[in-house]
């Protein structure tokens, strides 16, 4: 009992007047009762022996809830005792099977938004004058499919997703694809689920028929209202695309109702009215979902966000999360994605090895066939991963995964948001470094502080709402 005690790795936060911990080596939300709340307090003071600990606190609580307190924090690992150097090694690898495989079913498209990743001046891949075809065959998207379907082994329903450039540009291979992925996972028991991500600009009635007869998950890239959509998402010419995609989405969600569709909006220095963006496709449009995310791009660009801008965006974030905290507790649907995403992987106890599942359950497929990190590196020969026809290169994995676990990220290892984090998006540490395996930093303190912020309301529904938080289980 007098081993001397100090602070785990954790983030103390409180909601709905209650003191909670988010434990940063097990991913989990452990809730403070008094007593636990005093040890934790006296212990920020400084490291102590765990009789003096009892003696200082001894006014307030008797000596055997105290000790049983200590037990638990300490088998909780909110309280430390000294331990050994921690062993370097080889991190474990994951064997995860595939889930995830995104069709780049072109490389082309018809707006020239200038922050694109694909096609701006930060782009990995020659879309225009590169090796790869400008548009995938059937052939290739069918040899994608049986990739697919064979990968993702023991996994009930594998997912396929069509993206681009612009998607329906190359809608007759989505059509006979769908068809042909329907086939054969009916003749191995299993069933696939689709979905797409389109600017909008082509949905035409036999598409958006199809859409709907297919029950296909639709993702709309918009930037939210006239003025804002019209800033950056333009054609070739210039001319906004507000006035094309508008009517053309109304129908869509008047057809579309068995699968909710939502919107992906890009944010950047000169597009930050979140709540004026949200209100307009949520609450205007009739949009089920939005989700937000800032541009990637060189630091040095007009559109970049950095300084002040990531912290506008953090209060509109909150802002915003507060609006949804309001219908979560009165049992009411809110839209706004980032932070329904972010509470169901904290109920979850989400720890990740890696910030997402390129490389692992996901691979984008690049229009000749190859596979890449995800879908923002299909094409690139320097994330090339293997190929539908002959698989994955084993070893070309192995040696990524080991490269981009977090263990290999100093600056991350003691930061207490890690679990959700863990380092950031590797093509936004490409765009801004050079390094996919580099952590995002400059995103360090907004990661943080949008972690801390989903915590808190949490926490508030754990207490006031908890039958919210089933639908995560």
């Amino acid at each position: 009992m007098n081993t001397q005690l100090s602070l785990g790795e954790f983030h103390r936060f409180a909601a709905a007047h209650e003191d909670f911990l988010y434990l940063a080596p097990s991913a989990a939300v452990f809730r403070l009762d008094g007593a636990a709340s005093a040890v934790i307090t006296e212990l920020e003071r400084g490291p102590l022996p765990g009789e003096e600990l009892v003696r200082r606190l001894a006014a307030q609580f008797p000596a055997e809830e105290l000790a049983e307190t200590i037990a638990e924090l300490r088998r909780v690992r909110a309280i430390a005792t000294p331990a050994p150097a921690a062993t370097s090694g080889r991190p474990a690898i994951p064997k995860v099977p595939l889930t995830t495989l995104v069709l780049n079913v072109t490389n082309q498209c018809n707006l020239s938004c200038t922050y694109c990743y694909e096609y701006g001046e930060d782009k990995i891949v020659n879309t225009e004058n590169g090796r790869q075809p400008k548009f995938m065959s059937e052939q290739t998207a069918r040899e994608s499919v049986d990739f697919l379907l064979d990968a993702s082994a023991g996994i009930a329903l594998p997912h396929l997703t069509f993206f681009g450039g612009e998607t329906l540009l190359n809608f007759p291979v989505v059509q006979s694809t769908v068809a042909y992925a329907r086939r054969r996972a009916a003749e191995l028991g299993k069933d696939i689920d689709f979905s797409l991500t389109t600017n909008a600009t082509l949905l035409r009635p036999e598409v958006i028929e199809f859409l709907v007869d297919n029950r296909i998950g639709v993702t709309i890239s918009m930037d939210g209202p006239r003025e804002l959509q019209d800033r950056f998402r333009v054609f070739a010419n210039g001319a906004g695309s507000y006035d094309t995609v508008i009517p053309k989405i109304r129908e869509l969600l008047r057809r579309h109702t068995s699968r909710p569709i939502g919107a992906r909006v890009t944010l950047t220095s000169q597009t930050l009215d979140i709540r004026k963006i949200y209100r307009h496709l949520h609450d205007e449009i009739g949009f089920w979902e939005v989700g937000f995310a800032p541009v990637t791009t060189s630091p040095g660009r007009e559109y970049a966000i950095s300084g002040d801008g990531f912290d506008s965006m953090l209060g509109q974030f909150r802002d915003l999360a507060a609006d949804f905290l309001e219908a979560a507790l009165a049992n009411r649907h809110h839209g706004f994605s980032n932070v329904k995403d972010t509470i169901e992987e904290i109920h979850k106890g989400m720890s990740k090895a890696y910030p997402c599942g390129a490389g692992l359950g996901l691979l984008g497929v690049a229009t000749d066939g190859d596979l890449g990190l995800c879908h923002r590196f299909a094409g690139s020969d320097a994330h090339k991963l293997g190929d539908v026809r002959n698989g994955i290169d084993s070893l070309v994995q192995i040696g990524l995964l080991e490269k981009h676990h977090i263990d290999h990220k100093t600056d991350c290892r003691e930061c207490w948001a890690r679990p959700l984090c863990a380092g950031g998006c590797y093509h936004e540490a490409h765009t801004r470094y050079g390094d996919t395996s580099h952590a995002n930093l400059h995103y360090c303190e907004w990661i943080r502080g949008w972690t801390a912020t989903c915590l808190e309301i949490y926490g508030e529904i754990a207490v006031k709402n908890p039958e919210y938080l089933q639908q995560f289980a």
